[in-house]
This record gives structure tokens, C-alpha cells and sequence, in this order.
């Protein structure tokens, strides 16, 4: 090592550590794991002290169901824990700037159609996609913007796993409670 070394050859520029490169390799690999590696590999991230809920709350048929879709979206496993912390907390998180931004303009409106569609819809991603498209059109918004104030009522983030599929991982009667939940809130803030 000694013979190759030439001083004239290092560079003059200060060397840095790029955490945004190393989390984009780190992303790669957890997309590349077996969907079983990948559930296996959370595990730690999924019970005390990085977790929130209580042990007998967790549910792994559960988490299995949605890892996938986790899997997908994080760069570090650490990252697993906010992601599906509410499918096993009894109340969704409570991020105010989350609620301030999706709780505006036809919010209500918007949890009340919810509300009233996903009662009775067959509870299977698509068809709980189709309540929410026709719930957007009724309050001439896009499909993504009617979203947010469902996802955050129901998981208390502005971002997370598919919307569709969280509503369905959840059950029909948490995501109801939930949607009730947050117009109470909304209705006393005003």
C-alpha cells in the first residue's frame, strides 16, 4: 500500500459521508429481501421500547398483511414502527400539523360522505377506492385530495401505506369510529 501511495494523487476536497446515498442503497436492499425476511427482520422494530402499543395489541396476521406495502416505502427498518403503528394503537396518533393541514375547507363534508358510504361498502380495497372516488366527486375534489382527510382521521399522518388498503387492514368498524372521532374534533374546534 505504501509503494502505491502518491501524495500528488489525493484529492483536495473534503470528504463527506452521504446519509441520503446510504439510505437509498439501504431502501434497495429492504425492497429486495423475501417478503418473510422482511417481516422478520421488523420484528425488533415492532414491540417495546420502539413501539407505542401494548404487546397483546400487536397482531402479526395483521402486520403480514400490510408488510408488503410497508416494505416498499422505507428506507430503514426503524422507519417500519410509524407506518403501521395504526393498525395497533387504540386512537390514531395525534400530529397537529397533519390534522391543521387536511382538516380544512370541505374536511367535514368529506367525513360525513365517508362515513356514510364505507357503512355499508364491502370491505375490500377496491370497492372502499370506488366509496371515495364517488365521495370525491360529490365534493368536486380529486380523488387525492378527498383522501386527506380520511387518512389522517383514520391514521393520524398525512402520509403512510396505501389508503385503501389501511382502511381495510383496519376493519369497518375502527376506521367508522375513527371518521366519528375526528368530526367530533372538528366540530368542537369551531
Amino acid at each position: 500500500m505504501e509503494q502505491l501511495f502518491r501524495i500528488e494523487d489525493v484529492n483536495g476536497s473534503s470528504a463527506f459521508f452521504d446519509v441520503k446515498k446510504l439510505a437509498s442503497f439501504n431502501g434497495e436492499y429492504i425492497r429486495m429481501m423475501d417478503p418473510a425476511q422482511f417481516a422478520a427482520a421488523c420484528a425488533p422494530w415492532l414491540k417495546a421500547p420502539h413501539a407505542a402499543w401494548a404487546p397483546e395489541a400487536f397482531d402479526q396476521a395483521v402486520f403480514d398483511g400490510v408488510a408488503p406495502l410497508a416494505q416498499t416505502r422505507i428506507t430503514v427498518l426503524s422507519e417500519i414502527t410509524a407506518y403501521v403503528d395504526f393498525l395497533f394503537l387504540d386512537q390514531p396518533v395525534r400530529d397537529d400539523a397533519a390534522w391543521t393541514k387536511a382538516m380544512k375547507g370541505a374536511a367535514a363534508d368529506i367525513l360525513r360522505d365517508a362515513r356514510a358510504g364505507l357503512a355499508d361498502a364491502p370491505w375490500h380495497a377496491e370497492d372502499l377506492k370506488a366509496v371515495l372516488e364517488a365521495v370525491s366527486e360529490k365534493n368536486g375534489l380529486k380523488l387525492g385530495k378527498a383522501q386527506a382527510p380520511i387518512r389522517v382521521a383514520v391514521t393520524g399522518r398525512t402520509v403512510g401505506l396505501p389508503l385503501f388498503e389501511s382502511l381495510e387492514a383496519l376493519g369497518r368498524d375502527r376506521v367508522l369510529a375513527r371518521i366519528e372521532a375526528a368530526l367530533e374534533r372538528l366540530a368542537a374546534e369551531q
